[in-house]
């Protein structure tokens, strides 16, 4: 994660949960989001289909990883239960490159662990399948975010168009 202000942008993209508390921000994207984790129907066929999330570990996983270096746990939740896995990691991918590591699960090299809305496609035409839908945690979408005292106008112009944007498609 960088300070996006202090490396002298005028706003930044980031989920809720990793927002300063003296910052605005407006909605970018869904209002909530969901990690969802898959591997192709061929993969789970050759190497069973994980009944709970501790057995993750045991699986060939795809894993992303972030500009910065860090690899994100994969997280879990059920019943106000949450296990956060760190899985070990067969293939690593740069988040950039999201699509190909969605294509590397669909060709059954392992596990994925990413945003739902990106493997739903997949899902539907079933080249992926769903794994530990019950444990799938649900979180704000992502938000841009600036600075609550200063908005120049290029920011202010960009916030109006994102708001005709929702307006129009939530209509």
């Amino acid at each position: 994660m960088v300070d996006v202000i202090a490396e002298g942008c005028v706003a930044g993209i980031r989920y809720g949960e990793h927002l300063a508390l003296d910052m605005a921000a407006v909605p970018i994207g869904p209002r909530f989001q969901q990690l969802a984790l898959a591997a192709s129907p061929s993969y789970l066929k050759a190497h069973g289909v994980p009944t709970h999330p501790t057995e993750v570990a045991a699986h060939e996983c795809i894993r992303m990883r972030f500009s910065s270096g860090a690899l994100t746990d994969w997280d879990f939740e059920r019943d106000g239960q949450v296990l956060r896995v760190d899985p070990r990691s067969r293939l690593i991918v740069g988040v950039d490159a999201a699509a190909a590591a969605i294509d590397l699960a669909r060709a059954g090299r392992g596990l994925i662990c990413t945003f739902r809305n990106w493997l739903d496609p997949h899902f539907d035409r079933g080249d992926l399948m769903p794994v530990l839908p019950d444990w799938w945690p649900q979180f704000e979408g992502p938000r841009l975010y600036f600075p609550s005292r200063r908005m120049s106008a290029p920011l202010r112009a960009f916030i109006d168009l994102l708001s005709e944007r929702q307006d129009t498609a939530a209509a």
